[in-house]
């Protein structure tokens, strides 16, 4: 069993930012990190339909949903912790001190608190898959793993997706 803040956060985590239907490779990584330094893994999902209204002094974190469908955030969470379940049950993976913590708002800075809340040794996160529709987004947002290159202390692993892209492809499309 893993030290525990007076929230219930791991100290000391390996944090891994999941979100439903993401390849098993980035949980894979973390899940060897968090081994290999003796440490929790928490497997963090941010709900980006609900955002922080305000924070309790004992940490409790209200929030409102952007849209009426709060059920969107709840099925995403169970689909991303069977996942976790799944993968973490898988030989060489097994016996690794694991939680799912559901966080609300801006991915980025959602992982950047907890991470702060657990003192995290090493936060992961996957990159996007490459298309028209997640380049206009990232260009209007920026990437997750590098807002929180910016935003914070800790080191960060980017767990590519799928094959990298050529040399001459167009990664950020023109108009």
């Amino acid at each position: 069993m893993s030290e525990a803040d007076s929230h219930g956060v791991p100290a000391h985590a390996v944090i891994v930012g999941a979100i439903p239907d993401q390849p098993a490779r980035v949980l894979k990584e973390a899940a060897r990190y968090a081994k290999l330094f003796g440490a929790p893994l928490i497997v963090a999902h941010v709900d980006i339909t609900r955002f922080v209204t305000y924070e309790d002094p004992d940490g409790y974190v209200h929030s409102a949903p952007i849209d009426l469908d709060a059920a969107t955030g709840q099925a995403q969470l169970e689909i991303v912790t069977e996942a976790a379940r799944a993968t973490l049950a898988e030989p060489g993976l097994s016996g690794v001190d694991w939680s799912v913590r559901q966080l609300v708002g801006d991915p980025a800075l959602a992982i950047k608190h907890l991470a702060e809340q657990s003192q995290a040794r090493l936060i992961v996160v996957g990159t996007r898959r490459r298309g028209f529709g997640e380049s206009v987004r990232e260009f209007f947002t920026g990437s997750v793993a590098a807002r929180l290159a910016h935003r914070q202390s800790r080191p960060i692993l980017v767990v590519p997706l799928e094959s990298p892209a050529a040399d001459d492809e167009v990664l950020w499309p023109e108009g």
